[in-house]
């Protein structure tokens, strides 16, 4: 049995109002002010299926809350859960031409077991180019394992390019200070533009491109200014 584990899930928060689905490695950007966004998807590895929902909004303009999480199942029986809540600022917000920086807090875990659990903070800065139609991304942070009792460094960098007015492709690299690096490539594209957009994504693990291989297929939903 494959156990969800915490640094794992905080990877995945990127996808979120950050680092839009189906991006890991996070941006500068949030959801829009006093609106909420939903992110849900599918993640597919092996045998093994995840879903995610990640409900995100920003009620003031100045913060965005991320709470939610996943469960998995394999062969029909239930492996597991995992829980997320998250807040997010930005110091110098992402626009064209320019960069962005901001700061990610939070806390990942597996509900029933009492030694799980991960704090974690990191810091997303993006660089726009070309109109918007080049974002490059960096995320540095640390997260500590309750169950080991140790700190991570955790790290990603991504890049989004705009192939066409409604399609984005993705390519990035993420992991931590031990072990090898993740990889993932994918595409997303706006059904409704800024309001509902459709992704899928390739992953695996450096070294591990067979064994540890994934699929996911996710919706992303953004609501009007509600607040």
């Amino acid at each position: 049995m494959r156990r969800l584990i915490p640094a794992a899930l905080i990877c995945c928060l990127a996808p979120t109002a950050h680092a839009a689905r189906p991006m890991v490695t996070d941006d500068a950007r949030m959801t829009e002010a006093r609106s909420c966004q939903l992110e849900t998807w599918l993640h597919a590895h092996h045998g093994e299926r995840e879903l995610w929902a990640l409900p995100a909004c920003n009620p003031t303009g100045d913060f965005e809350i991320t709470a939610g999480g996943a469960f998995a199942r394999a062969d029909g029986e239930m492996l597991g859960g995992a829980a997320v809540l998250q807040a997010k600022t930005l110091f110098r917000p992402l626009s064209a031409n320019d960069y962005g920086i901001g700061l990610a807090v939070g806390y990942a875990t597996q509900p029933g077991r009492r030694d799980s659990g991960s704090p974690y903070f990191y810091v997303p800065a993006s660089l726009s180019l070309a109109d918007d139609r080049v974002v490059l991304h960096l995320n540095l942070g640390t997260l500590h394992e309750r169950e080991t009792r140790k700190n991570r460094l955790t790290w990603g960098l991504g890049s989004e390019l705009q192939a066409t007015g409604r399609l984005y492709a993705i390519a990035e690299t993420y992991g931590q200070d031990r072990g090898s690096p993740f990889v993932q490539l994918g595409l997303r594209y706006w059904i409704v533009p800024e309001r509902v957009q459709v992704d899928t994504t390739w992953g695996s693990r450096v070294g591990h491109l067979h064994d540890e291989q994934w699929l996911s297929i996710g919706l992303r939903l953004l609501g009007p200014t509600w607040f």
